[in-house]
């Protein structure tokens, strides 16, 4: 069975009491090449974002800032993941749809991508995304 997500662990590559930092390379932190990079913010109290699943495109989710609630569902089942933390994040594989909400005042949601954009990967009718599920599981 597909996971629905994967919460990966990035190395910070410095820590001191000043300052943390933590990198992403392609292939050795995600499992894919990184093709695009994209962040929301400013989203205003309890409004969601997502509700969309991808054919091709895999992502990674980062609370750059702030925290926020990942909801994924495979179309059986669906699995809540709080991202509270910039040095994590939440591998979203393809066919996956995907709900974020409950956002912190000042939260930034950073977004890896494995694909360029594009509309046609996007599912954004819910019972389209449950034909496909059924037809890919």
């Amino acid at each position: 069975m597909k996971e629905i997500g994967k919460i990966i662990r990035f190395q910070n590559t410095h820590q001191s009491e000043d300052f943390q930092a933590t990198n992403v390379e392609d292939f050795k932190d995600v499992p894919f090449h990184i093709r695009r990079t994209y962040w929301t913010y400013d989203i205003p109290a309890g409004a969601a974002r997502g509700g969309h699943a991808h054919r091709e495109c895999l992502e990674v989710i980062i609370a750059a800032s702030g925290s926020f609630t990942v909801t994924l569902d495979d179309g059986n089942r669906k699995q809540s993941y709080l991202l509270n933390r910039p040095d994590q994040g939440l591998l979203v594989n393809t066919g996956i749809w995907r709900t974020l909400e409950n956002f912190s005042a000042g939260s930034v949601c950073l977004v890896l991508a494995s694909e360029l954009y594009e509309e046609a990967d996007y599912i954004y009718d819910y019972d389209e995304f449950l034909k496909y599920a059924r037809h890919h599981a």
